[in-house]
């Protein structure tokens, strides 16, 4: 699975055959070939933190496959009502992308200090799930302010998942920054060292 511009919810679908077994920092063994999910919580068009998780899946190494779900604004509103088979397709899809993914990176702007609606509309969809209970979960950041959002966002991740880690984290500050320039910054050496770091301990934390 890897990111796909332009493609309905950026699906494609991946062998995963040939997974060889590396060796990491601490002797951490984990698979190579790692499918990270992406989460914008922004529903915005031209948001910053989708541009950024775009960017990010451009230049991962190929050991790191990411997709990108910058659709959290098709997500119908959550009810228990709706929880019964056949789920909403937004949210079925939604849920599979989580369940094949080797772990979740999640991107998200602060809204009023607090987490978006949308955002927080898809953590309920998963609360009753099995998908999120054991998923590895980090979190980026594209913006120098929004302490408050992550403070929150921190809490209710560690609430809803047993492998949500406070110690990965990656920021960036690109606020008023279109994908383009954001992308160029991205290409930079020391960016570009910044984002293997955290994908590489990313996929040691999620191999553990």
């Amino acid at each position: 699975m890897s990111a796909q511009k332009g493609a309905p919810w950026h699906i494609m679908a991946g062998s995963r055959a040939d997974i060889a077994v590396v060796e990491g920092e601490g002797n951490a063994l984990y698979p190579k070939l790692m499918e990270f999910l992406a989460i914008s919580g922004s529903a915005r068009t031209l948001s910053t933190n989708t541009a950024m998780l775009h960017a990010v899946s451009d230049i991962a190494r190929p050991e790191h496959r990411i997709s990108v779900f910058d659709r959290i604004g098709d997500l119908p509103v959550f009810s228990p009502d709706l929880e019964t088979d056949p789920l909403p397709d937004p949210v079925r899809i939604f849920i599979d992308l989580i369940r094949t993914s080797d772990g979740l990176i999640i991107a998200s702007p602060e809204y009023v200090r607090a987490i978006p609606g949308g955002l927080k509309n898809a953590i309920d969809w998963l609360v009753s799930r099995d998908e999120i209970i054991d998923k590895p979960i980090a979190l980026m950041h594209g913006a120098h302010r929004g302490d408050d959002m992550l403070a929150q966002l921190r809490t209710v991740l560690s609430t809803v998942s047993t492998r949500f880690s406070n110690d990965l984290f990656l920021r960036f500050e690109l606020m008023k920054k279109s994908p383009a320039e954001i992308e160029q910054q991205f290409a930079l050496p020391e960016r570009r060292q910044e984002i293997d770091d955290f994908l590489r301990r990313f996929a040691e934390f999620c191999g553990q």
